[in-house]
């Protein structure tokens, strides 16, 4: 995994910047740990839910005892399970079909380790003829161009979840970790807001840029000079945020629960009312 581009604030700071920088790391540090979250477990669920590209890991029957990896593209059902096209030509179908055990490993920002990492392990079983029009269904709806799905030699497969492992914050003072069963892992709801993150960041940051970073400010005590919105869920949003020079990504929780995409939008207003009095 390629080594994070995001760095502390605290990083890359002249001798006389540095009692200011250490108050912005201790202002980050303490506005991470206390703001709302999805729990870990809901997290988990949701981002492997609109994830689309994963690293699989299966038991190497060319050179035995040793694990393969390969990059490939996934879905999940509504149970969570992990859908794959995998074609008879492929290595890792043919470790596949001799050993089913393997894991999935999906990060949430590839360039960033210490952004959430998820494995999950389990079992890959083979599509009944019976269940693959409703599967196809569900790859197609995340891989829409996958037209090649319909050739002779593909198949799907389904991941059944075994345990869930997850780690964020490696290498922060943030650092969290722990695992799940599959049944606590199949028991979690994928957050109702995630699906909307697309097109309101891309909203927010195209026309209302200046907005977001007030917020910011508001919210974290930080004078960021940028805020850059990265997703939201029903408790709140994240943002790449930059300080001179230095980006960190901060959490900027909603006042209340959003409860659909219009909610979304009177929350930020909200925000944006407060926020504003206090900066001017």
């Amino acid at each position: 995994m390629a080594t994070s581009s995001t760095q502390s604030p605290t990083q890359n700071v002249s001798a006389g910047d540095a009692s200011s920088e250490l108050n912005v790391f201790q202002l980050i540090q303490a506005h991470q740990e206390k703001a709302a979250r999805l729990p870990p477990i809901e997290e988990i669920r949701t981002l492997l839910d609109h994830s689309l590209r994963g690293m699989l890991s299966t038991f190497s029957q060319k050179h035995e005892g040793y694990p393969s990896g390969s990059m490939v593209d996934f879905a999940c059902d509504a149970y969570g399970s992990p859908i794959l096209a995998v074609s008879s030509l492929a290595v890792h179908t043919k470790d596949l079909l001799a050993n089913s055990k393997c894991s999935l490993l999906v990060a949430k920002d590839p360039d960033d380790r210490t952004d959430l990492i998820i494995t999950l392990h389990g079992d890959a079983i083979s599509v009944s003829e019976k269940d693959r029009e409703a599967v196809c269904a569900a790859y197609l709806a995340r891989h829409p161009d996958a037209f090649w799905v319909d050739f002779g030699d593909f198949q799907f497969v389904r991941i059944e979840p075994k345990v869930v492992r997850f780690v964020s914050g490696i290498a922060t003072a943030s650092l969290g970790s722990g695992e799940f069963s599959e049944e606590e892992y199949r028991a979690a709801k994928v957050d109702p807001i995630y699906q909307f993150s697309k097109p309101v960041t891309s909203h927010m940051n195209k026309d209302h840029a200046e907005d977001t970073k007030l917020i910011v400010q508001h919210v974290t005590s930080i004078p960021v000079d940028f805020a850059h919105m990265l997703d939201l869920d029903s408790l709140g949003f994240n943002v790449k945020a930059g300080y001179q020079g230095s980006t960190f990504k901060l959490r900027i929780p909603f006042p209340r629960r959003a409860v659909d995409r219009k909610d979304v939008k009177t929350l930020i207003v909200e925000m944006l009312q407060t926020a504003k009095p206090r900066v001017n």
